[in-house]
């Protein structure tokens, strides 16, 4: 089947599908129209990576909006939001046009209205339904990436939530899900109430294998010698290897220090297989990465970046991840050694992919457990790229006979687990059951477990009075909080609205709420605490020697803490406690302008660590100012220069400066050190002093005076100021010695 074959596209893409080289369907493709994908039929396709499922998507989406009707994409990334909104955008010259939302889970995206197809990850569709964004009764066809991420304990339930809402607010909604291969894809077409193309199909040749001792023992009950002694361990010598034969590698390990050794070691092996012009554009790439932050994460990426080799882990600032993804992509890094976050979805397949280590730490079984067959499946399928690769390659490594064996059945030859709901659980259903009775979805008890009989859970489980039982829980807490009133039926109260619009856990509101209500003074340390309390913000961990530092530290603070601080004999709470201190001061630290790498080098975290916890303490003490103002609470100013103390990573000195858009913290104290200390100030300041303070880049100058409302922002004849360039090279040295070294921000 051709795509000229083909009814019911918008005009010309077809030409433009046939134009990319998709002469002839695969199999999966043809077998999805066959089943009615480009007539609105709902569809569940379970295939390999590279097999197709995109244009799956695509083809049901298109057809969708020929009909004049509105398609929506769910990933499960924000990474991977921007790269399919940039894949669709190709369609725009056929008059489809694409938005892509990812953001402010306060809006109600209603510009997204105006638009055919819409990219969000499930969250965001989560909060947008919950903030009254009206196109959803619009929708005709909604394509679930990754769908058997369901599975996920943290983010499965908002994916199958979600959909159940979008099924039952649009009775007629075509549903296209899409997976790679698992256990029980024929119970998700049941839940979707779907067909179901399964397939195991690839459009190049998938080997797998287990190296063990000289040899690579395959699939097929064929080996091959590929030594591994010397100076050589078994990753190198499989990574030389396929640099031997032109192709690159995805190297899996457990952890991020395990990541950041082996793409050291593994760059000895890559940098002997550089031409002259792939040096000189990772040259370019790695001070790229070093302007990123100035960590020592950073330049160890950027080290590793020139030697044609690169690590990629969840500590990584998001600009890191994003300058890798695409080295590596366009072949110029040869060897990229990941922990499993690689294998979610980011387009980043190679020739050989090696799983060095199988197992990881859990601590919630506290130790070492093997990873998942649907997990390691997921990995392998990184491997080999169409048109590109002759073929892909998946590799195990083995130490003794014996686990060489082990691995073959554990993973070459068994199928993937099955995919269960995990929404039957009281943290999972909290956020859920409240803005199902804030949104209108459920106004009783029987209307929500009505509307809760549309999951994925409903459909697996033998045991429906479990969903039931934790059900009642959950509307017991809402109701004890202040939450949900329960009379003749079910509706929200005013901060039940405000939570579920939020899109804060219920837990987090309450314990803002409490923290709050007697705080007439809060300091900004004792709202990070607050906030660091709340189970929408992952603390950091105790370390060896920790807990006496951070003992200390409690007592010393303890009259800022909002709430009662357990005793140390209450030895969990007291553990959490310290955890949430420790958080505290990471987030005062920033606040206080101290230099990104003495914060990652005190606290063992990355820079996407850094960023992440300063972007959830802002959106929960945004959270919270708008809580307290709700409630009538008279410290909404105390947590609105808290929040925007961590927003800009600035002294309170510094707040109405770094307001000021492509001001950033960095500029500001420079600003300030020059004597600019407000807005008023930098607007009617002598353009000879800002651009002194700016030093003397002349574009930024007038950009920041611009942004001010300057009459004239134009430097054209300006002369830098001496004093001010003088006051901006003390503030700079003043980041040597622990302040501001972020980046501008620009």
């Amino acid at each position: 089947m051709r795509p000229s074959d083909l009814d019911g596209l918008p005009a010309g893409v077809t030409d433009y599908l046939e134009g990319e080289g998709i002469e002839e369907f695969y199999p999966p493709q043809e077998e999805a129209v066959e089943a009615g994908v480009t007539e609105g039929e709902s569809l569940v396709a379970s295939v390999p990576t590279a097999s197709g499922k995109t244009l799956i998507a695509q083809l049901g989406m298109l057809s969708a909006v020929e009909r004049g009707g509105k398609a929506l994409y769910i990933v499960p990334l924000r990474a991977l939001a921007g790269e399919k909104a940039r894949e669709f955008e190709a369609f725009e010259e056929y008059g489809v046009s694409v938005g892509v939302s990812t953001g402010n889970y306060q809006s109600d995206g209603d510009w997204l209205g105006s638009k055919d197809i819409i990219v969000a990850t499930s969250e965001k569709v989560d909060s947008l339904i919950r903030n009254g964004a009206d196109w959803v009764d619009d929708l005709s066809c909604v394509v679930a990436d990754e769908v058997h991420l369901v599975d996920d304990a943290h983010r499965g339930p908002t994916l199958e939530v979600t959909l159940a809402k979008l099924r039952q607010r649009v009775p007629s909604l075509q549903v296209v899900a899409l997976s790679a291969t698992v256990g029980n894809a024929d119970e998700l077409a049941e839940w979707l109430d779907a067909e179901l193309v399964d397939s195991d199909w690839r459009p190049i040749d998938l080997r797998t294998g287990v190296h063990y001792g000289q040899s690579l023992h395959l699939d097929d009950g064929s080996q091959r010698e590929l030594s591994a002694d010397g100076n050589r361990n078994q990753t190198s010598a499989l990574v030389e290897d396929t640099l031997d034969d032109g192709g690159s590698t995805l190297v899996f390990v457990n952890s991020r220090r395990n990541a950041e050794s082996a793409a050291g070691r593994l760059g000895d092996v890559s940098r002997h297989h550089l031409d002259g012009d792939e040096r000189e554009a990772l040259h370019d790439i790695a001070e790229e990465i070093r302007g990123v932050s100035d960590t020592e994460t950073s330049d160890d990426l950027a080290d590793a970046v020139e030697r044609g080799a690169a690590f990629h882990h969840a500590g990584l600032a998001r600009e890191h991840r994003e300058l890798v993804e695409e080295a590596f992509r366009d072949r110029l890094v040869k060897v990229v050694s990941a922990t499993p976050t690689l294998a979610a979805g980011v387009n980043t397949p190679s020739r050989r992919v090696i799983v060095r280590d199988w197992q990881r730490y859990d601590g919630d079984a506290g130790g070492m457990q093997p990873l998942s067959v649907l997990e390691v499946h997921q990995m392998f399928g990184r491997a080999g790229r169409p048109g590109l690769d002759p073929y892909g390659e998946a590799v195990l490594l083995a130490n003794t006979h014996e686990e060489l064996e082990e691995l073959f059945d554990r993973y070459i030859y068994a199928d993937p687990e099955p995919v269960r709901s995990k929404l039957a659980a009281e943290p999972a259903l909290r956020t859920h059951v409240l803005a199902a009775v804030a949104t209108g979805v459920a106004r009783s008890r029987d209307g929500l477990l009505e509307f809760l009989s549309g999951t994925l859970y409903a459909t697996q489980t033998d045991d429906p009075e479990r969903l039931e039982s934790v059900t009642d829980d959950v509307l017991d807490y809402l109701v004890a909080n202040d939450f949900v009133e329960r009379d003749d039926g079910l509706e929200a109260t005013s901060s039940g609205h405000l939570v579920s619009r939020l899109y804060v856990d219920p837990m987090s509101a309450a314990e803002l709420i409490h923290g709050l209500e007697d705080a007439d003074d809060p300091t900004p340390f004792g709202l990070y605490h607050l906030v660091a309390r709340t189970p929408d913000l992952y603390g950091l961990y105790l370390r060896s020697g920790d807990r006496e530092q951070y003992t200390e530290v409690a007592y010393e603070r303890e009259t800022e803490f909002l709430g009662r601080m357990p005793s140390e004999f209450e030895e969990n709470e007291w553990e959490d406690w310290l955890a949430a201190t420790k958080t505290a001061k990471l987030l005062e630290d920033w606040a206080n302008e101290l230099e990104e790498d003495t914060i990652a080098e005190r606290y063992g975290v990355g820079p996407g660590d850094i960023r992440g916890k300063v972007e959830t303490a802002e959106w929960l003490l945004n959270a919270a100012e708008r809580l307290a103002g709700d409630l009538g609470y008279g410290n909404t100013k105390a947590v609105r220069d808290a929040r925007k103390r961590v927003e800009y990573g600035v002294g309170e000195e510094l707040l109405d400066l770094a307001g000021v858009r492509n001001v950033g913290r960095k500029r500001a104290r420079r600003l300030y050190e020059a004597g600019i200390e407000t807005r008023a100030d930098l607007r009617n300041a002598a353009k000879p002093v800002v651009l002194g303070a700016l030093r003397g880049r002349r574009r930024t100058a007038e950009t920041v005076l611009e942004n001010v409302g300057h009459e004239n922002p134009s430097m054209a004849d300006v002369r830098a100021d001496a004093d001010a360039e003088a006051a901006a090279r003390t503030a700079d040295m003043s980041d040597e010695d622990g302040q501001a070294s972020l980046g501008d921000f620009e």
